[in-house]
């Protein structure tokens, strides 16, 4: 851009303003960046869910159980292609107490058709069919417990009693699982149901939820209601809804978070609207002599009107990057800290594209009304306010 040693003059003549302002909008992107952040922890279970899977639970709530025998009824319902079910277990590892991570009993085959996105090794699932008292365990948590295959591992469960009145179960680390994607959950530890439902002492054949792969993700509504008719009026009645319907009902406890992220940054960004805007408008006020000069020796009105919004978007864009580049340093690090509580803690792109998105739309919004009055001001005008 030819006018850019201009711009940038302009932008020098007061550089205390100018530096505090940039200052301002460095410190809201690094706030949007960390926002986006925990948004992405808190409900990253939520938009990571496949479109073809949806949840089978009890009527009534989550706790109550359903028979094991579900299983064969459910892959007989026309849509349905694969079912798999698991069972909280809610235990705690004896030797890193306030870790917490998700256990689970499952059926091994079906769970890994279910979830094709949970990579493991072809040896180490098949250890894992022939090992009774084998677990998986998901990368992030093998390597905060310092655990490899071959590790057993004790976990004590207040929810579960063995039929000898035990409630440690230890487990063989059969194998270690990871993501296909980034947002795979890889903290959890799957094991087998067939040794949880014969060494449990009560509840037997009945577990915590279902989860079915559809053949057609068009047709889930109606497969999900063909389900809960399939069980009217009996005794474990059920309720069926899309995955990421039942994990935003895990989210929804916590409350809305998007709806709360978006209420502050929208403070802060209005605030920052009207920081920059003064700026400008200060600006422009300060230079009415100067831009009566630039049309008295031949600028048009056109040429002002983009010297003024060039000035306001070079202020936001300088501004906003600062922001999201010590945002993209400092979450890592943050999110490494938060790695027990928030395993999913990191900036998405998509949303480090849309603050790049919004220090644009800043830099036009705040530069639009100075701009329009600098190219309507009258060279007469300007030079009689000299």
């Amino acid at each position: 851009m030819k006018f850019f040693p201009l711009v940038w003059s302009n932008l020098k003549r007061k550089k205390a303003r100018t530096s505090l302002t940039i200052l301002s909008i460095m410190v809201a992107f690094i706030l949007f960046g960390l926002l986006c952040s925990i948004k992405q922890a808190l409900t990253g279970g939520v938009t990571m869910e496949g479109a073809n899977r949806i949840i089978v639970q009890h009527k009534v709530s989550i706790i109550q159980l359903l028979p094991v025998s579900y299983k064969d009824r459910m892959e007989r319902i026309p849509g349905v292609a694969l079912v798999s079910h698991q069972t909280w277990f809610g235990g705690k590892y004896e030797a890193e107490p306030k870790y917490w991570f998700m256990q689970c009993p499952v059926d091994p085959e079906a769970y890994l058709s279910v979830y094709p996105e949970t990579l493991l090794p072809p040896d180490q699932k098949q250890k894992w069919l022939q090992t009774r008292t084998g677990a998986i365990i998901g990368k992030t948590t093998a390597e905060k417990l310092h655990k490899k295959v071959g590790d057993k591992i004790p976990i004590f469960s207040p929810l579960w009693r063995k039929a000898d009145g035990s409630q440690t179960w230890d487990f063989d680390i059969v194998g270690i699982f990871d993501g296909k994607e980034k947002n795979t959950d890889t903290m959890s530890l799957f094991f087998r149901y067939d040794y949880f439902d014969e060494a449990r002492a009560g509840a037997k054949g009945q577990v915590g939820w279902y989860t079915i792969r559809v053949k057609d993700p068009n047709q889930s509504a109606d497969i999900a209601k063909a389900i809960d008719r399939e069980f009217e009026n009996s005794d474990y009645e059920t309720k069926t809804a899309p995955e990421a319907a039942f994990a935003q009902a895990w989210v929804k406890q916590i409350g809305n978070i998007a709806l709360m992220v978006a209420l502050i940054l929208g403070a802060v960004f209005f605030t920052i609207l009207l920081v920059t805007g003064n700026t400008m408008s200060q600006a422009v006020r300060e230079r009415t002599g100067e831009l009566g000069v630039l049309k008295a020796v031949g600028f048009t009105n056109r040429q002002v009107l983009i010297l003024v919004m060039a000035e306001s978007c070079l202020i936001a864009v300088l501004g906003g990057l600062l922001g999201l580049g010590l945002a993209c340093l400092i979450i890592p690090g943050v999110g490494a800290a938060l790695a027990n509580m928030l395993p999913m803690f990191y900036f998405p792109l998509r949303d480090l594209l849309l603050g790049i998105g919004i220090c644009v739309m800043l830099g036009i919004a705040t530069g639009i009304f100075p701009a329009w009055a600098a190219m309507r001001l009258r060279v007469a005008d300007s030079l009689r306010r000299m």
